[in-house]
């Protein structure tokens, strides 16, 4: 690639000479030749000029580069968005063979798109259907009557329900599963959890679990992405649905009955209990959990490791267990690193007056 062609793509401005050709994108330090690309994406790697082999690189705007240090090099306005044109354009596809694998098992009455590839040891269940140019790499499952839309990508040991429905473009990684039967048991007389609710005392033994089942299924929107080993479950009665471009990411569990909007991003081991309903671009950093039949409001953000146990308005930025606004948990954590010096005060008070009685 050209590096006027790269900058083009980037919407990014070349100093230099745009003439010369960008074989991979590498780390400063990482770079083993002139044609290797250098992402000087942060200005704190700009002393690593002074040593790196490349000679052309990616700078953000107000990079200072010393005469004679690059031949020439791209000047961007948003770092983190030139990183994701710069990976799409030097991607590297997974390795796919075209048409259906031998050992693949299909069921007769199975639907397949045009395009499409279907790699080893995958199964696909009778009544489902498969989009055009879809890949479903080795050792996936797709569930009886499932429908799955075009240009999606399911990685190896990927688990797809019966009656799962997967829109267009949909990416789900390695061993995700996406239709298991949702956590939803109840006991014939009220239980312990029923009287602890009530009383904050437990007064009544689990002696029998029965199961509620799910009857549900799983809708995925367009372009979601699901994260390795994630787990998506089933709706007892109406399905659990994910919207157009939400991200989950490894190790997210999602409850049934649960409702995602659209451009969520649902960070790794985020853990959502049944029936929750989550707005439009919500942000759930790492570990947050969500106890069931919370609802939250578009656009709020919950910072990592929060527990949210109520209600959450729309366009808030919550923290703590339980999750607070934002400038409250700080106070509350700046008033409790206080504690110390107010113990000591307060002893050395009581020392005073007891010593002058």
């Amino acid at each position: 690639m050209k590096l006027l062609d790269l900058a083009q793509l980037l919407g990014g401005r070349v100093v230099g000479d745009g003439t010369l050709d960008v074989v991979r994108p590498v780390h400063p330090a990482e770079a083993e030749s002139a044609a290797d690309l250098a992402l000087l994406m942060d200005k704190k790697l700009l002393p690593l000029l002074a040593t790196t082999k490349a000679r052309t690189a990616v700078v953000p705007e107000g990079a200072e580069i010393p005469e004679g240090a690059l031949d020439g090099y791209v000047v961007i306005g948003r770092p983190r968005l030139a990183m994701a044109g710069i990976t799409e354009a030097f991607e590297k596809p997974v390795h796919r063979d075209p048409g259906i694998h031998p050992m693949a098992v299909i069921a007769p009455d199975a639907t397949l798109g045009r395009e499409v590839s279907i790699g080893p040891f995958v199964v696909i269940g009778p009544g489902a259907s498969v989009g055009d140019r879809t890949v479903i790499l080795s050792h996936v499952s797709v569930g009886a009557g499932a429908q799955v839309g075009a240009d999606c990508l399911f990685h190896p040991g990927a688990r797809i329900g019966d009656r799962v429905v997967v829109g267009a473009r949909v990416i789900i990684h390695h061993n995700a599963s996406i239709g298991a039967d949702g956590f939803s048991y109840v006991t014939p007389e009220p239980g312990s959890v029923e009287s602890a609710k009530a009383t904050g005392q437990v007064g009544a033994t689990n002696k029998i679990l029965r199961r509620i089942n799910s009857l549900g299924a799983v809708v995925l929107g367009d372009d979601v992405e699901v994260g390795a080993n994630a787990s998506i479950d089933r709706g007892t009665i109406s399905d659990t649905r994910i919207g157009r471009n939400t991200k989950v990411d490894s190790m997210v569990q999602i409850g049934h009955n649960v409702q995602v909007g659209e451009n969520c991003l649902l960070c790794g081991l985020v853990g959502i209990a049944g029936s929750v309903k989550i707005g439009d671009r919500v942000v759930l950093a790492g570990q947050v959990g969500i106890g069931d039949n919370v609802t939250i409001g578009n656009d709020s953000v919950i910072a990592a490791k929060s527990g949210v146990g109520t209600d959450v308005p729309p366009r808030s930025v919550m923290f703590g267990i339980p999750a607070m606004p934002r400038d409250r948990a700080f106070s509350q954590i700046k008033s409790l690193a206080r504690l110390k010096t107010l113990f000591a005060d307060v002893a050395a008070l009581k020392a005073k007056f007891k010593g002058g009685e």
